[in-house]
């Protein structure tokens, strides 16, 4: 006759079925650099309409939207631009200095942006530069 311990032994070596369901993984929210960094990148591709980033601009930021806007820098015939890297530096509490690589086929080019938050707790884009191709240069050796 198998004792109490040899029971309960047997016992905890059964798969163990719990009500509860199978844990997802977990997917991270888009923080506000990823958030901006499209929004921008719809803007400049000629994807939405400058007036679009008008409530998420402070200071000069807008000017400059549509300084670059009306110019086109992203916009693409065929392949759509997508954002494939994000990297960024809080320079202190409530700011962001990001930068965006932004590729459309075999094109890759940067963007980069300043967010600030205000007192609202709202993320503002504050400044954004964008960097065209670089040129090839030849050694000199």
């Amino acid at each position: 006759m198998p004792s109490a311990r040899g029971t309960r032994e047997a016992a905890d070596a059964r798969p163990r079925v719990t009500d509860r369901p199978p844990l997802r993984p977990v997917v991270p929210q888009p923080g506000p650099t990823d958030r901006f960094a499209e929004l921008l990148l719809a803007v400049l591709s000629g994807q939405r309409p400058v007036h679009a980033m008008l409530r998420h601009t402070a200071g000069q930021a807008y000017d400059e939207l549509i300084r670059l806007a009306e110019r086109g820098p992203l916009r693409t015939r065929g392949v759509r631009p997508v954002v494939r890297d994000i990297g960024w530096f809080e320079p202190r509490e409530g700011a962001i200095e990001a930068f965006a690589r932004i590729g459309a086929g075999d094109r890759l080019r940067a963007m980069a942006f300043r967010l600030e938050q205000g007192r609202d707790l709202r993320w503002r884009c504050t400044a954004v530069e964008l960097g065209g191709p670089r040129a090839h240069r030849a050694d000199t050796r």
